[in-house]
């Protein structure tokens, strides 16, 4: 048996553990195990490179800034700050005709900025939105569906604590990285509220819309999602103000897991100042930040494993030379990879889904001619790809987004949910083939700071 079909039967086998609901951190783990066993022929070797590849993969100083993000963004949930965010927006979009919907997504745009996971984004801005909507006589498709939407921006306006994996994985800049994902990000809250506005226009009993509130209280409450505003400023300024301006130029105040470490700090002070943090709401933070991170760390590391197997068995390259010889337009193979990661988001997380495929779609990527900078196409594709797999959360059977709106709204059947996702997944589709059509827009932010 060749390398190629090894890989090829190791990728299979572990998909087939996958869908036996083996844990993927398990199925990857074992099969890199049992291949690299095959490839090497003797267990020493394997075992050996078992204990090699641990201590090389955690002892990684990059993959702190995991943990502080997610202490970070735990700290936000627990601190009151979605609230804030959803009475501003609700009080300066709510007189409109869908109003309360588009002010979740503001809502959920902002909560992402400080928080960085999607998951969290949608359980929290669900308990604070979903009650409100229904208030006013918002149908369930609508509720369930925008909120379940909304809650992708949390892993794609920055901090994303996938972005920074990818990053990881590919040696690219987390800044760079980061700056690019903002309009992105930007453009997907603009879509999903313009998907509001032509949904509630096709379908008027669909949601009200609330008296105007006089521009007094509306500033009051703009005031007040000040400390959202400041902590991601302080963050990701900290981080992104190494800019040349003037001859001596302007400095980084901070690394990103050193901007991730002020960033939980300023958080959690917020949060102990303005009362919504207590001493168990503290401890209830910890808990869960250290699950996540043990969950997290224990896929990469199954990937990992799976990645040194596929490399002893050169795979990767084998598909680079391949598509290569086909003569493939660069952009068609692009399409195809990312069709790949629509059709794995119906079935895999979107962590395990970046960790398995960017060491096998990387190095072809790297291999096109895009009209870009080799830096600059794997910062144009890590976009694409996050995008992609953010559809994925919102794409049934296994749309991870879906099952927390669920988890809120129990009385709404789950059909429902589907239904109402469907005009913001269209619009996903077409802001990446905006994106895929325009590069320049992940692009400029990079390159005007860079």
């Amino acid at each position: 048996m060749t390398g190629l079909e090894l890989a090829l039967a190791g990728f299979a086998l572990m998909l087939l553990a996958i869908f036996l609901r083996v844990p993927i951190a398990v199925a990857m783990g074992i099969t890199g195990f049992a291949g690299t066993w095959m490839v090497l022929g003797y267990p020493n070797a394997t075992l050996g490179q078992l204990k090699s590849l641990s201590y090389d993969t955690f002892s990684n100083y990059n993959l702190s800034i995991v943990p502080l993000f997610l202490l970070m963004g735990q700290l936000a949930t627990r601190s009151g700050m979605s609230g804030a965010l959803f009475a501003a927006a609700s009080d300066w979009l709510g007189h409109r005709k869908g109003g309360i919907a588009m002010a979740a997504v503001g809502a959920c745009a902002g909560f992402g900025a400080v928080c960085g996971s999607s998951l969290a984004t949608a359980s929290t801005m669900g308990h604070v939105a979903l009650p409100e909507m229904r208030k006013r006589g918002y149908s369930d498709a609508l509720s369930t569906g925008v909120l379940a939407a909304g809650g992708t921006l949390g892993i794609l306006i920055p901090p994303s604590i996938i972005l920074v994996l990818y990053a990881i994985l590919t040696e690219q800049n987390m800044v760079k990285m980061f700056m690019a994902a903002l309009i992105p990000g930007l453009l997907a809250a603009l879509g999903y509220m313009l998907t509001v506005a032509v949904y509630v226009r096709l379908r008027p009993d669909a949601a009200s819309a609330a008296e105007r509130v006089p521009l007094a209280r509306r500033l009051r409450t703009l005031v007040g999602i000040w400390p959202v505003v400041a902590i991601f400023a302080l963050v990701m300024g900290g981080i992104a103000a190494d800019w040349n301006w003037g001859r001596e130029g302007v400095q980084a105040l901070f690394t990103p897991t050193e901007g991730a470490a002020v960033g939980a700090v300023a958080t959690g002070l917020y949060g102990a100042l303005s009362g919504g943090l207590g001493w168990a709401g503290l401890r209830a933070a910890i808990l869960e930040t250290a699950s996540a991170t043990a969950m997290i760390f224990f896929i990469v590391l199954g990937a990992q494993l799976f990645n040194a197997f596929l490399a002893l068995t050169q795979a990767p390259q084998a598909l680079v030379d391949w598509v290569t010889a086909q003569g493939f337009a660069p952009l068609t193979v692009l399409v195809a990879i990312l069709a790949c990661y629509l059709v794995f988001g119906c079935v895999m997380d979107s962590l395990s889904m970046i960790l398995l495929t960017v060491p096998i779609f990387y190095p072809v990527i790297q291999a096109l001619d895009f009209g870009l900078g080799p830096e600059e196409a794997a910062i144009w594709f890590g976009v694409l790809a996050l995008i992609v797999v953010e559809v994925g959360l919102i794409t049934p059977p296994v749309g991870m987004n879906l099952f927390i709106i669920h988890a809120v709204a129990r009385d709404v059947p789950l059909g429902l949910t589907y239904r109402g996702v469907a005009p913001f997944v269209l619009s996903d589709l077409l802001r990446v083939a905006l994106l895929l059509a325009c590069p320049g827009l992940t692009l400029w932010l990079v390159r005007v700071a860079f």
